[in-house]
């Protein structure tokens, strides 16, 4: 669930050394993966925003404590466009929230992967150039896998869920498109853009828990959490969030910001294995296919765009 845009190439590593770098990163997709599963074992349609509210809660403090003085030293313009960027973050992560509760966490896992087809079709469109046929064949690849996999149990219209997290891969297309294109954004320090995006985020999670009808308060919720709900909030703010944000900004100063973005592309195979292996799912032939044709299609969308 990466919004960080990669800074510039490290310099090459030893074999050893680079994997040594790796590990960490590969680590992130694996809790990546299994963040689908653990949002949906602690999550009703009831509490969707309260859960968001206490998760980005628990983290903002560490983020704000741990960059105050590059956090104090942003302009107006970087504080507004990082805050834009966060209403935008917030309404991924309500996409995604509302969508995983009502799919299982393989298709959520796999269908947000089509983010990495999204993103370079929707340059290209900005950009008025065509893309070249490869891509085009990985974006075709990636979209029937999607619907293969929809319709493990015959051929029938999505669901809401499905269609929830397919919104929710348009909207990562598009936070990072604004990311590129935001000026005011290019020279922000990235502890400090991540903590004011966060901050944006919850600041639209606690506007929307204060309008009546929305669910359950973030209080509410908590009083209601035993000790497996508190591991699992516990898991998507220390590990999903903290952890997955800091060991992104270790790895790109020690690797290649397209082995990170290689190795965190892994991550709908393990939401895939998190739902089948621990969450009971079961995928039918066809969902089995579609697996398969969104990993393969994704990989190959991958390598087209370069």
């Amino acid at each position: 669930m990466s919004t960080l845009a990669a800074p510039a190439a490290a310099p090459a590593l030893a074999p050893r050394r680079a994997w040594l770098a790796d590990l960490p990163v590969l680590l992130v997709a694996v809790v990546w993966g299994g963040s689908y599963l653990a949002a949906k074992g602690i999550t009703t349609p009831h509490t969707v925003i309260a859960v968001l509210v206490l998760r980005f809660a628990l983290v903002l403090p560490v983020l704000v404590l741990a960059g105050w003085r590059r956090l104090r030293a942003l302009s107006a313009a970087q504080l507004r466009g990082a805050g834009l960027l966060g209403l935008v973050l917030g309404g991924i992560f309500l996409l995604e929230t509302y969508g995983v509760v009502r799919t299982s966490a393989t298709n959520a896992g796999l269908i947000i992967s089509l983010t990495m087809i999204f993103t370079p079709l929707a340059e290209s469109a900005v950009r008025r150039t065509a893309p070249s046929a490869p891509f085009l064949g990985a974006a075709a690849v990636s979209v029937t896998g999607v619907l293969l996999l929809t319709q493990g149990a015959g051929f029938t219209a999505p669901g809401a869920g499905d269609l929830l997290i397919l919104g929710a891969a348009l909207a990562r297309t598009l936070h990072v498109l604004l990311m590129a294109r935001i000026g005011a954004v290019q020279d922000a320090d990235p502890l400090s853009l991540t903590t004011v995006q966060l901050g944006g985020a919850l600041l639209l999670f606690a506007a929307l828990a204060a309008v009546p009808g929305t669910g359950s308060t973030a209080w509410a919720a908590a009083a209601g959490f035993g000790p497996a709900a508190w591991a699992g909030l516990a898991f998507l703010a220390v590990f999903c969030t903290l952890f997955a944000f800091f060991v992104q900004m270790w790895a790109v100063r020690r690797t290649s910001p397209s082995r990170v973005s290689l190795l965190l592309g892994t991550e709908p195979l393990w939401a895939a294995g998190a739902g089948i292996a621990l969450g009971g799912e079961h995928l039918g032939p066809l969902g089995l296919a579609g697996v398969l044709m969104v990993l393969a299609g994704t990989a190959w969308g991958r390598r087209a765009a370069g």
